[in-house]
C-alpha cells in the first residue's frame, strides 16, 4: 500500500501564491509519473500538471506560465507551485502517482485525499 498526504492549500486573494506538497509513503519501489488534478464543484476533475521521473513536464493551459511542478525524488514529493491565483482556480486540488512496489514493471495509481484551495476575487 502507498499513503498520499497532501498540504499547503488554503484561503488566498486572488493574484497572490500557494505552494502545494504532497508525500508518498508505503511500499513504494521506484515512482514513475507524478501530478496534480483538481475539481471545482459540479465540474468534472482535470488535470493540473503532471511530472515525469525523468523531470519532463506537462501542464493544462489554464495554468501555464502561473504554475509550476516539482519533484523531489529523494523524499517522493511534489509540489506545485501556484502564482498569480485566479478566483477560478478555486478547487480541490489532488495529487496523484504512478508508483512501482517492487522491480516489475507494473505500476499502480494511487489518489491523495485532496487539499482545498480557495481563490477569492
Amino acid at each position: 500500500q502507498v499513503q498520499l498526504v497532501e498540504s499547503g492549500g488554503g484561503l488566498v486573494q486572488a493574484g497572490g501564491s500557494l505552494r502545494l506538497s504532497c508525500v508518498a509513503s508505503g511500499s513504494i519501489f521506484s515512482i514513475n509519473a507524478m501530478g496534480w488534478y483538481r475539481q471545482a464543484p459540479g465540474m468534472q476533475r482535470e488535470l493540473v500538471a503532471t511530472i515525469l521521473s525523468t523531470g519532463s513536464t506537462d501542464y493544462a493551459d489554464s495554468v501555464k506560465g502561473r504554475f509550476t511542478i516539482s519533484r523531489d525524488n529523494a523524499k517522493n514529493t511534489v509540489y506545485l507551485q501556484m502564482n498569480s491565483l485566479k478566483p477560478e482556480d478555486t478547487a480541490v486540488y489532488l495529487c496523484k502517482v504512478w508508483v512501482r512496489t517492487t522491480p516489475s514493471p507494473f505500476q499502480y495509481v494511487y489518489w491523495g485525499q485532496g487539499t482545498q484551495v480557495t481563490v477569492s476575487s
